[in-house]
Parts: structure tokens; C-alpha cells; sequence
């Protein structure tokens, strides 16, 4: 009879940690035991090492929480702190200019992962936060990264399940698809009402000196819903809009080594989805 596979305590101890969300940011051993299908005795031998490494930390209510050793850790990432380094001039630029939310976020396997956020005081609510992951195929930088992502990280979406957050999310393969190779075309997406009601975002590709796209910047807007679904016609989104997140995605390309944002910019061309 064939069981469940074996994990090492390595995979275990990554459970461990993985057990800990935005939404569960603080746990009691028997939390962490359950959410990471460990035995208890095991979770307590490991919350011990992990105490001691100071990846966790134990507060006076008894609770853990992760550990700011795991931030001094997580920082090395050249896609995490170092990328927010090099790209936040551009990112502050870019907000002074529209005082609306701008993100910057990068691809990990099926999902976006925001490395950085300006919010604007009085801009739209959005659901992203640094550090939170999103679905590829419904965000502006989720459309820019998997339409730039390999082939088969593109064939892995689009054969679903695409989830849906509001009645104008693409969830059909093929207009995705579609979606897809317009941003490919146009140099930027749209995504408009796609995750919430109110909200629209436009993105750019940041590259590198590889000129490979390794993140998106975008601005999130507030919309007024008049746009019909399925298309963006320009007149949806501020004129200014398109010019200054390109400006400033090229922005962060050129201190990347991008040998395309070293040339001369064409003009916009047209919207995406």
C-alpha cells in the first residue's frame, strides 16, 4: 500500500514557518501543529530550534510570530530588498506625479509577489501588501509577468482554474491568451475592475541587463465602471497615466543595466487589457 510521502525535517520546519499568513500572523503551538500537518511533539522540538535561531519569536500572551532573523535573511534576495532599492527613486517619482498607489512586484512560479508599495493617502483601497502574493492573470503586473513569463508557466495558467473576483475578471483561457499577447504588443497592461470594483491598474515591464523582464510597476487607479468588460478603450484610463508608469518602469530598467532602456522610447501604441 502506497502511504503519504515521508517529509524531512526540513520540509517540515518550512511547513512550520509556512504556517504563518496575513491573515494568522500569530500562532499557539497547537495552530502551528495543525496548519502544518506535524505532530505536536515535533513542532515543539522544532519552534524550539527555531526560537534559538531567533526565526520566531514567542510573545508574553505565549503566541509566536515570526522572528526578525527571518527578515535579515529574506532581505538578501536580489529580487526582494536590493530590486526595492534600485527601483524606489523611480517609484517615489511616480507617485509624487499621480499620488496614487504604486506597486512593484515580481513573479514566483504561479503567483505575483509585491516587493514594494507606495500608497497614496486618499487613493483607492487595494488588497495587495508587501510581501502578499496575488494570482497572475487578474492584476496589471500579473498580466505583464506572465505575459513576458516561459511558455510553460503561460500553458500552466491558462489551463486553469483562473479564479474570479468580480464579474469582469478573465477567466476564459482564451481571451486570456488574447490579453496576453496585446500586452506583449503594447509594452504595458490594463486591468480594469478585475479584482475589485473600483479599482484600475496599469503596468509596465522593469528588465534587466539581460533585458529580460524580472519585475512590473504599476499604478492603481480609481475608475468610474463606465468601461465595458472585456476591452479598455483609452478614453478609461488618464491620458498621463500610460507615459509616466512606462517612464518610470524604463526608469528602474536603465539603473538595471537594461541595454532597451538605454535607447530612445517609442510612443505608446495602444492598450492592453
Amino acid at each position: 500500500m502506497t502511504g503519504r510521502p515521508v517529509r524531512s525535517l526540513t520540509t517540515k520546519t518550512l511547513d512550520v514557518l509556512g504556517a504563518f499568513t496575513s491573515q494568522r500572523p500569530r500562532l499557539t503551538l497547537s495552530e502551528i501543529s495543525r496548519a502544518a500537518g506535524v505532530s505536536l511533539t515535533t513542532t515543539h522540538r522544532i519552534v524550539a530550534d527555531l526560537l534559538a535561531w531567533h526565526a520566531l519569536e514567542r510573545g508574553d500572551d505565549g503566541r509566536y510570530q515570526v522572528g526578525l532573523r527571518l527578515f535579515e535573511t529574506a532581505a538578501l534576495s536580489p529580487r526582494g530588498l536590493p530590486l526595492r532599492e534600485i527601483a524606489l527613486p523611480s517609484m517615489e517619482d511616480l507617485y509624487e506625479a499621480t499620488h496614487e498607489n504604486v506597486q512593484l512586484a515580481v513573479r514566483e512560479e504561479l503567483e505575483v509577489v509585491y516587493v514594494e508599495r507606495l500608497a497614496g493617502r486618499g487613493a483607492v483601497p487595494v488588497l495587495t501588501r508587501v510581501g502578499g502574493r496575488f494570482a497572475l492573470h487578474a492584476t496589471g503586473v500579473g498580466l505583464v509577468l506572465l505575459a513576458h513569463a516561459p511558455a510553460a508557466i503561460q500553458e500552466q495558467v491558462l489551463a486553469g482554474p483562473l479564479a474570479r473576483w468580480t464579474e469582469h475578471t478573465v477567466t476564459d483561457p482564451a481571451e486570456l491568451r488574447r490579453v496576453l499577447g496585446e500586452v506583449r504588443a503594447h509594452g504595458f497592461a490594463v486591468s480594469d475592475r478585475q479584482v475589485t470594483e473600483d479599482a484600475l491598474s496599469v503596468a509596465c515591464p522593469v528588465r534587466d541587463r539581460h533585458d529580460a523582464v524580472v519585475a512590473a510597476l504599476s499604478v492603481v487607479i480609481r475608475t468610474d465602471g463606465r468601461s465595458p468588460s472585456g476591452t479598455v478603450p483609452s478614453a478609461t484610463v488618464p491620458a498621463a497615466i500610460v507615459p509616466a508608469v512606462r517612464a518610470a518602469a524604463r526608469g528602474i530598467s536603465r539603473a538595471l543595466g537594461s541595454p532597451s532602456a538605454q535607447r530612445r522610447p517609442r510612443g505608446v501604441r495602444g492598450i492592453g487589457q
